[in-house]
């Protein structure tokens, strides 16, 4: 049975959330996606009893900080646990070209070269093209272009205990693929802010919906479970309660706007 942990929540300027990335879970193992933008990233996992060491596959869906600097907090760890013996098994990682070329050229500047030598014995990466599918922990994974307006991304669809699931990475829903998510079960989008402070927050200009926005669309394609994330956190505590209330106004099927560290069933 498969269960989403969710790391962090937040977008890339929030403080008191963690930026969005979580865990698919299931018998079989832990798939993280994204990491976040710091140390945070270990001491999360830490906090959902996963130990980092087990982990063998990574999801990358895109290169902006948020989203890919704990990574190398990750390979910090790795690197020398692979050194000392108590790594062995390969860690494959999921990203794109762009992302594939980010983490190659920044851990140049900023680890060292020996520390690297090590990662690159023990980590595998799968350079994604749009439509390729990998089997991970039992869960076959269709990654896809989401023809992001700006930094190229990845999302990915998957069946996920009988239920489509697809996770659509950071940016608005591209139209083009409306068709691909119609009649989902459960689909993950970023919700920026509510859409009374989008005049504050400006999520129209950086390629970000409001709840409002994004609960219309996924209410006309007959989305059944709406997960929010990638929020800000100016409403801290109430945050959950106000922006549940807002995509309930617009969308018919069931929303979940989750704070970090919790669990989202699949049922």
């Amino acid at each position: 049975m498969e269960k989403i942990i969710m790391l962090g929540t937040g977008n890339g300027g929030t403080t008191d959330l963690y930026n969005t990335c979580f865990v698919i879970q299931n018998e079989n193992g832990d798939f993280l996606i994204d990491t976040g933008e710091s140390i945070e990233i270990i001491k999360r996992l830490n906090q959902v009893d996963i130990d980092y060491k087990s982990i063998h596959h990574i999801f990358i869906s895109h290169s902006h900080t948020d989203h890919i600097l704990g990574l190398f907090w990750l390979f910090k760890k790795i690197g020398v646990h692979f050194m000392h013996g108590d790594i062995k098994d390969k860690i494959n990682i999921y990203c794109n070209d762009a992302v594939f070329k980010t983490i190659k050229e920044v851990s140049k500047y900023i680890l060292p070269e020996k520390l690297m030598v090590a990662v690159y014995n023990i980590v595998d990466f799968k350079v994604l093209n749009n439509g390729d599918i990998y089997n991970i922990n039992g869960v076959d994974y269709t990654f896809f272009d989401i023809q992001a307006n700006g930094t190229k991304q990845y999302g990915f669809e998957c069946v996920l205990n009988g239920k489509t699931f697809a996770f659509l990475g950071d940016e608005t829903l591209n139209p083009k693929l409306y068709s691909k998510i119609h009649n989902f079960d459960y689909v993950m989008h970023e919700a920026f802010c509510l859409d009374s402070e989008e005049n504050i927050f400006h999520a129209y200009e950086k390629n970000h919906s409001t709840t409002k926005s994004v609960s219309e669309v996924m209410n006309k394609l007959e989305v059944k479970n709406l997960i929010l994330y990638h929020t800000e956190d100016f409403h801290k505590e109430k945050r959950k309660k106000l922006y549940t209330k807002e995509a309930q106004s617009y969308f018919n099927g069931n929303v979940i706007v989750p704070n970090d560290l919790e669990i989202i069933e699949i049922k």
